[in-house]
């Protein structure tokens, strides 16, 4: 589902991605991409003290095959959607 972001990021080393995130859920995994170009991201982790961002965080590099400090959440910390940069 992501291949198109995948083939950017190898193609520029750098991504930004608006990202919708429902934490809580069985397992981390892309559920669909809205028209917008928004990522909607099931994540396994709850929305308590960073834990949804961390697994968002480790999923994302895990993902695009960096390192987990190559993965940045810009805005939207505390929201449900937020922007997020991805370096090689």
């Amino acid at each position: 589902m992501l291949e198109k972001y995948l083939a950017e990021f190898k193609d520029k080393k750098e991504l930004y991605l608006r990202i919708k995130v429902r934490p809580g859920a069985a397992k981390s995994e892309v559920k669909e991409i809205l028209e917008d170009e928004t990522i909607k991201i099931a994540i396994s982790a709850p929305p308590e003290k960073g834990k949804a961002n961390e697994e968002l965080i480790r999923f994302l590099a895990k993902t695009f095959d960096v390192n987990k400090n190559n993965v940045k959440i810009i805005s939207g910390k505390s929201e449900k959607v937020k922007l997020v940069k991805i370096i090689s």
